[in-house]
């Protein structure tokens, strides 16, 4: 393994998505003309993302003993992710989430954890600890067990190796972890979640987390772009690019996906944040969070 490699702990799900004509509001019922199933979970689109991208990929995750869980292995696969730290778990389901699309491209999303809530630390621990040595950064989501998490974070830290922590959702384990220094990626709701309302706007806020992490904070913000806060320095504002919109599921992990394999190769953060912006807009061009992610070349010309 090369130090460029990067290492994604995270989710594995299989998605169903119904695309209908709007969001279901509380106790109603929508009909679309069909459901369609994808490959998903933040720590698998990311780790899909970032191979695309043309990194190397070490996915540190887990599944069902399930036919489910041989399609989502499959996948991986067919898109060169590394899967030999991902674990089968005997009587017990592969994640599923359940999406619902309207015409503009947001979405709903409802997960079955499945055998993602059942991913130790132990493993995360060993898992990152035989990969962390040449790697270049280390991705984690939070769509798995807060002590799986912790285990991850503190693995990587402690051996020096930049680590990116998408804390989507927010869950207790972000906020004891913010010590150790993690790039952090939340978007609005995210950010303001963290900081508990405790800052009036959303540069004040990722002000408060760089305070506490001493790493640059990236915020995503959907249409409107990202905001990038660094450790010394004012914000700075990363316009999103005007791209047609067909299925927003799985932007932010394509964003973050991007952004830690260009951390994980060594560029500048300002080019990692580009590309990953870049990347992210490609990918809203197709239904299910995998079908439009782009390839290096993609995003190159892209950018140009």
């Amino acid at each position: 393994m090369g130090a460029d490699e990067l290492v994604v702990v995270g989710a594995i799900n299989v998605d169903l998505v119904v695309a209908a004509p709007r969001l279901p509001g509380p106790g109603e019922t929508v009909v679309g003309p069909g459901v369609e199933r994808y490959g998903g979970g933040k720590g698998a689109n990311a780790a899909v993302a970032a191979a695309r991208a043309g990194a190397r990929v070490h996915l540190i995750a887990a599944i069902g003993d399930d036919d489910t869980g041989d399609t989502a292995l499959a996948e991986l696969r067919h898109d060169h992710v590394t899967t030999d730290h991902v674990v089968r778990l005997a009587g017990t389901p592969t994640g599923v989430a359940l999406i619902v699309v309207d015409p503009d491209g947001e979405n709903q999303i409802a997960v079955g954890a499945g055998a993602n809530a059942a991913l130790t630390a132990a493993h995360v621990r060993a898992a990152v600890g035989a990969l962390v040595p040449r790697a270049g950064c280390v991705l984690v989501s939070t769509e798995i067990p807060g002590d799986a998490i912790e285990a991850a974070v503190r693995t990587a830290t402690d051996a020096g190796v930049p680590c990116v922590l998408n804390p989507a959702p927010v869950v207790p384990a972000v906020e004891r972890l913010l010590g150790f220094g993690p790039i952090v990626t939340p978007n609005r709701t995210e950010l303001f979640d963290l900081v508990d309302g405790a800052a009036s706007d959303t540069a004040r806020a990722a002000r408060r987390i760089g305070e506490r992490t001493g790493a640059p904070v990236i915020v995503t913000l959907g249409g409107d772009g990202a905001l990038v806060v660094p450790v010394d320095g004012p914000p700075s504002m990363v316009p999103a690019h005007a791209v047609q919109v067909r299925d927003t599921t799985g932007a932010g992990d394509t964003f973050n996906g991007v952004l830690a394999a260009a951390i994980a190769s060594g560029r500048p953060l300002a080019e990692a944040v580009d590309d990953a912006m870049a990347a992210a807009a490609l990918s809203v061009g197709a239904i299910g969070a995998r079908a439009g992610m782009p390839d290096a070349a993609a995003i190159a010309t892209f950018r140009h």
